[in-house]
């Protein structure tokens, strides 16, 4: 148990520091935790990582909130909508085959890399031309889909809130990044409930890999504020391009 509890951390603190910049971390601390825990349920690894992932999400958020000025409608209608999906999707994670989801994110991942790449004002502005109505109700329909991901799936969803954030809402990668976090919690409580009332999680291991992931945001964001949002938008390519290599070897080598 301590040489497994040694590698969970130290993946907790890597998968903080990851999300802490442009979300994501959820894709190297997952798979790490099945692949070294391999003996317990899916479900139970899936919310056994949502304490790590919302300790370090949350401390992430409180960091960005003393110098991103948070556009709370849009916040509350993203984070409450995906709060009730994310429950749904964490209630019907052992009933629905990811293989049939995986290949269609793959593809909309190599548009994203792709369209970030080639687009070298991609989330260095902020934008907006939308109104404060439309704003809401499409943060409101995006919330529901990425949330219901979060709660069935999971990683990557911290990249893919930003990427709503920035390509639908004309937000900048600083003003993403906060937003997204603040949403991501929304998501990683609704399973934490749902995965706490069916007796999914490891405290065990939960509250150690916590204190590694917190460790990791710190750093993360720290790094993320001072650089600015030229470096996060390379950092979101890598996390990208990351995810893609994930997705394309479940799809194409299991």
């Amino acid at each position: 148990m301590i040489n497994e509890l040694i590698l969970l951390c130290l993946v907790a603190f890597a998968a903080g520091f990851i999300d802490a910049i442009v979300g994501g971390g959820g894709l190297l601390q997952t798979p790490a935790t099945l692949l070294i825990l391999p003996h317990y349920p899916v479900a139970t690894l899936l919310g056994t990582t949502k304490i790590p992932s919302i300790a370090g999400t949350t401390l992430a958020a409180f960091k960005y909130s003393r110098q991103v000025k948070f556009n709370l409608k849009v916040l509350a209608a993203c984070a409450s909508t995906a709060f009730f999906a994310a429950l749904m999707g964490a209630f019907l994670v052992s009933r629905i085959d990811n293989a049939v989801i995986k290949p269609i994110i793959l593809v909309v991942l190599i548009l994203v890399a792709l369209y970030t790449y080639f687009n070298k004002q991609f989330g260095i502005h902020q934008e907006k031309n939308h109104s404060v109505k439309k704003q809401v109700l499409m943060a409101a329909v995006f919330g529901l889909v990425i949330g219901f991901y979060d709660g069935l799936i999971g990683p990557g969803t911290g990249s893919f809130l930003i990427l709503v954030f920035i390509a639908v809402l004309g937000f900048d990668f600083i003003g993403a990044s906060a937003h997204a976090k603040i949403v991501n919690i929304a998501t990683n409580l609704a399973a934490i409930i749902y995965f706490s009332y069916s007796g999914h999680i490891l405290f065990q291991y939960a509250i150690p890999m916590a204190v590694f992931n917190l460790c990791g945001a710190h750093f993360g964001t720290r790094l993320a504020l001072l650089k600015g949002n030229k470096f996060v938008r390379i950092f979101f390519l890598v996390v990208v391009f990351g995810t893609i290599l994930r997705f394309a070897y479940d799809i194409l080598l299991k």
